[in-house]
C-alpha cells in the first residue's frame, strides 16, 4: 500500500479536499515542463505548472506486478508551451514524466502518484496525444543483442563504421514538384535506384528547417529522381525546399557487403538455420559426400 505523509493522509480522509493533478514533464533536451488541471498555475519544487493549458488526462490503469501501467494524454497544439514543430522534432519521444496529487491550497502536500516516459506520440490537426508508460515498460525493452538474420546496429554507429558524411553515401537536393509525401528533386543524379530508401532527410532552408524525417522509398525514372518520406511534415513541402539526405539500409548481410563493403562489420548471423532445417529429418541410407547423414 502506498504511504502518504501525515498532512496529505488527513486531507485525504477528509470529507472535503482541494486535489488537482499536476504533471512535469523533462524533455530530450533537457527542458522542463509542468502542467495542471487546476484553474491557476501551481509552482513547488521550483517547476511552475502551467494552467488552462488543454492538458489533460485519462483514467490510470494499474495493476500489481510487472504489467505496464498507462494513461493517455491529451493536449492542444495552440498551446504556448506545447508546438507542433517540438512534437515532429521528437523532443517528447520517450521523454520523462512525473505523475503528482496536490492539494493546491496547500502545496507543501504534493505526492508522486507515478513515474514513467511519454510513449507513442500522435498528432493531428490542432491537438496531439500522448501514451503515458509506466516504469515497468522499461523491461519489455530488448537489451544486449539478439540473434538474428538482420543487422542490429544502427548505420553509421560505432558498431557499424560506415561513415555517412562521404560523399557516396551523403547528398544535398532541392525539390522540384511535389505531390503530399512523394516529391521529385534535383542534385541526386549518380545514385542509384534505392539508395536513400530507409535514410534520413533533414530538411534546409524551408519551412520546415532542422526538422529530420525518414525516407520511406528513393525511385529513379527516366533520369528523375523522386523521395518518399514516411510521415508529412508539419509545414507542406514547398517546390525550392532545400534538404541534405543520406543512404539507407536494410541491415541485410548482402546491401552491406554490396552497397557499404562492411560485411566484416556485420552484427547480425546471416548463416544461422531456418525453419525448414529446424523440421528437417534425417533420411535412413543416404549421405552426403562427406558420408554424413543427408536431412530432408
Amino acid at each position: 500500500m502506498r504511504q502518504f505523509g501525515a498532512g496529505f493522509s488527513a486531507h485525504i480522509a477528509g470529507a472535503v479536499t482541494t486535489l488537482c493533478w499536476c504533471w512535469k514533464v523533462t524533455r530530450n533536451d533537457g527542458v522542463v515542463l509542468g502542467f495542471t488541471d487546476h484553474d491557476r498555475a501551481l509552482t513547488f519544487n521550483g517547476v511552475t505548472f502551467e494552467a488552462f493549458s488543454g492538458f489533460s488526462a485519462t483514467e490510470i490503469e494499474s495493476s500489481l506486478g510487472l504489467s505496464v501501467d498507462n494513461l493517455d494524454v491529451e493536449g492542444a497544439l495552440s498551446s504556448s508551451a506545447i508546438t507542433e514543430n517540438d512534437i515532429a522534432g521528437g523532443l517528447y519521444d520517450d521523454a520523462e514524466i512525473v505523475l503528482y496529487r496536490v492539494n493546491w491550497q496547500d502545496l507543501s502536500q504534493a505526492e508522486v502518484i507515478k513515474r514513467g516516459h511519454i510513449g507513442e506520440v500522435t498528432r493531428g490537426d490542432i491537438a496531439f496525444q500522448a501514451e503515458f508508460r509506466g516504469l515497468a515498460h522499461k523491461l519489455n525493452q530488448t537489451v544486449g543483442r539478439t540473434y538474428q538474420y538482420g543487422c542490429d546496429a544502427a548505420l553509421g554507429d560505432s558498431r557499424c563504421g560506415v561513415d555517412l558524411e562521404s560523399a557516396a553515401y551523403k547528398a544535398s537536393g532541392t525539390v522540384t514538384t511535389v505531390n503530399d509525401r512523394v516529391f521529385q528533386v534535383s542534385g541526386l543524379d549518380g545514385f542509384a535506384d534505392d539508395h536513400f530508401s530507409r535514410g534520413t532527410l533533414i530538411w534546409g532552408t524551408s519551412a520546415n528547417a532542422g526538422q529530420t524525417v525518414k525516407v520511406k522509398l528513393h525511385r529513379v525514372n527516366d533520369g528523375r529522381n523522386e523521395l518518399t518520406v514516411w510521415q508529412r511534415p508539419v509545414n507542406a513541402i514547398q517546390p525550392g525546399d532545400s534538404f541534405t539526405v543520406r543512404a539507407g539500409c536494410p541491415h541485410t548481410f548482402s546491401v552491406c557487403q554490396s552497397k557499404f563493403s562492411n560485411g566484416v562489420n556485420f552484427r547480425g548471423f546471416p548463416h544461422m538455420p531456418g525453419n525448414d532445417f529446424v523440421l528437417g529429418y534425417a533420411v535412413t541410407g543416404e549421405t552426403d559426400n562427406d558420408g554424413s547423414a543427408i536431412v530432408g
